[in-house]
């Protein structure tokens, strides 16, 4: 899979602005392929100018059309791209101690918030009002001239937006997850390895995407799960896999891919060795549910 991050810092037609710790972009398509993998281990933002552009969760689909906007926590995504169209958007990483930071020094003029506590999905709408429509015309208007800002005059950008998410009223799921930045050190290594099991990323590329060194993610992990990563994401996957056996028609070649096997052959020895059978006769003939 691809790091979007790095992806956008490396590819040299993308318009950015990259100063510092912060990344920006405004870029037409960046991605040649109809369908692409990635995966980012920065919270982004995208803004829609011209075109279409959908994004394949875990969660669900999210088509994102001109003048919407899309919150993505960091993970993985399958991005389908609509290449009869022409395509712009804007991008903003926005790295975690950034948010931390902003909402904890805020914290005593922001009120008490109600949350269910639930965590919010992978992708979110946000929902435009006065500031945010100001935030993106004012990131065009950076684009556009030949002159960088500095990275003060970003961070107080990327704060401006925070807080516009934050005081608003108007995306209480995005400003509760916000507020939850602001509550914890580092991301929840359970909350990200369920979301994104499916996806085949190296245990290296997870360690990153929790914000942790290998060493430090496979201690965590064993400590919270009580196995390695790699048998439980086996384990997951196969599960998952059995799943759609039995509620699919999918063929092998889909399921695997989608459970997160690179090869159809091992996917096919590894669930015979888990459940007894061949994909093929689980699928004829599922156990009975419990």
């Amino acid at each position: 899979m691809l790091n979007l991050v790095e992806a956008v810092r490396s590819n040299p037609k993308i318009n950015r602005l990259e100063i510092g710790d912060f990344l920006f972009a405004e870029f037409t398509c960046g991605i040649a392929d109809e369908k692409a993998a990635l995966w980012a281990h920065q919270d982004y933002l995208v803004h829609v100018l011209t075109g279409k552009k959908t994004w394949h969760t875990t969660e669900g689909i999210f088509a994102a059309d001109p003048g919407d906007s899309v919150f993505f926590k960091k993970g993985a995504a399958i991005v389908e791209q609509h290449l009869e169209v022409e395509f712009c958007l804007l991008m903003f990483f926005i790295p975690d101690d950034l948010v931390r930071g902003t909402v904890r020094e805020i914290a005593g003029s922001l009120g008490t918030a109600h949350s269910s506590g639930a965590p919010i999905q992978s992708a979110v709408r946000v929902v435009d009002d006065t500031a945010l429509s100001a935030f993106f015309e004012s990131m065009r208007t950076y684009f556009a001239g030949k002159e960088r800002p500095s990275e003060p005059l970003l961070r107080l950008k990327l704060k401006e937006l925070v807080i516009s998410i934050l005081s608003s009223g108007r995306n209480p799921a995005l400003a509760a997850y916000f507020r939850s930045l602001g509550d914890s050190n580092a991301p929840s290594v359970a909350e990200i390895m369920e979301t994104n099991f499916r996806f085949n990323l190296s245990l290296e590329e997870y360690a990153r995407l929790c914000h942790r060194s290998l060493s430090s993610f496979k201690r965590e992990f064993q400590a919270g799960f009580q196995t390695s990563p790699g048998k439980w994401l086996l384990g997951k996957r196969l599960d998952y896999a059995a799943a759609l056996f039995r509620t699919s028609q999918r063929n092998v070649t889909e399921i695997a891919f989608d459970s997160g096997f690179e090869d159809v052959s091992h996917f096919s020895r590894a669930f015979k060795t888990r459940f007894g059978v061949s994909p093929m006769a689980y699928r004829q003939s599922p156990p009975a549910a419990d």
